[in-house]
């Protein structure tokens, strides 16, 4: 799980792990790691800090991955644009070329959120190819769409 600072990773993460959503988790330094157990299959997920510093590192932790989760903030206008950034510049990394992208817009349950097809189009989700990609609207707070993004992971675990 890879984006910037404050889009909900480690919330996220906590939540899928069968945890608790807390409002005041403190930014990642570094990396977390947490196994998702659903059924047979144990997701292992890393979280990857999202400050400028730690950018560097998301590729080095997406290479040989069976999907890249990319989560951004779709209540943060201010933040697409470095996210679309970001995102392009990791997907056009070679050693990543075809592994799955599922692009999370969490936050949805804020007022004044872009709509998914809205964050399709700021992200530019069209212009990323050798991929699968997928976008959905979430909330780890309220734990909207969670299933979903399960689903989405099991299809891909160990493919």
């Amino acid at each position: 799980m890879v984006g910037l600072q404050n889009a909900g990773k480690t919330s996220l993460l906590r939540v899928l792990s069968g945890g608790e959503f807390t409002i005041d988790s403190i930014p990642t330094v570094g990396f977390n790691m947490k196994r998702v157990q659903r059924g047979h299959v144990t997701l292992k997920c890393w979280d990857i800090g999202g400050q400028p510093r730690f950018r560097t590192m998301w590729e080095r932790y997406c290479r040989g991955v069976d999907a890249i989760v990319f989560i951004v903030d779709m209540a943060d206008p201010k933040v697409l644009s470095v996210a679309r950034e970001e995102l392009h510049s990791l997907m056009a990394q070679p050693s990543l070329r075809g592994i799955p992208l599922l692009v999370l817009g969490n936050k949805s349950d804020l007022p004044d959120r872009l709509t998914v097809d809205e964050l399709i189009d700021e992200l530019a989700l069209a212009e990323i190819y050798h991929r699968e990609v997928s976008c959905y609207g979430i909330s780890a707070k309220e734990e909207t769409n969670l299933d979903a993004v399960l689903e989405w992971l099991m299809k891909w675990a160990n493919k």
